[in-house]
């Protein structure tokens, strides 16, 4: 069984910095209405980004091995909180842009959804606690 530790310790204020197993590291705060300095990112932000992160890294690896070329991708994932405490994500959505002149939108599509039903482990946690709507877009340059 593969186990991944990190190691998060409290700087000052609300500030804490995070590693991973890597060992990089991320300053984690919050807002200053809600007592922190707003100098790092806040952990459920972090929760969205992982999400884009672990589908970009599956998406970009695969186009590599379809020998598909594109001029520009990125991900915009957009959480909808509950409004009662605990606060979660119930709806997640997931906005891939491709940006290029000769795109092929069909191994492309294929590419992410690939990633979606197969890959991506952060999509799959999320689908325990949350709805994920996802779309691809593109665009020309």
């Amino acid at each position: 069984m593969t186990q991944h530790t990190v190691t998060t310790v409290w700087k000052e204020n609300m500030q804490f910095v995070s590693d991973n197993p890597l060992g990089h590291t991320v300053l984690i705060d919050t807002t200053k209405e809600n007592g922190g300095d707003n100098c790092g990112l806040s952990p459920k932000a972090m929760m969205l980004s992982s999400l884009a992160g672990c589908s970009g890294l599956d998406v970009v690896s695969l186009l590599k091995k379809m020998r598909v070329e594109i001029e520009d991708f990125k991900i915009v994932v957009t959480g909808e909180l509950t409004e009662e405490h605990p606060k979660y994500y119930h709806t997640v959505f997931v906005d891939y842009h491709f940006t290029g002149d000769n795109l092929n939108e069909e191994k492309i599509e294929k590419v992410v959804n690939l990633s979606i039903e197969k890959y991506c482990g952060v999509m799959e946690m999320f689908r325990k606690f949350a709805t994920v709507k996802t779309a691809t877009h593109f665009h020309k340059k």
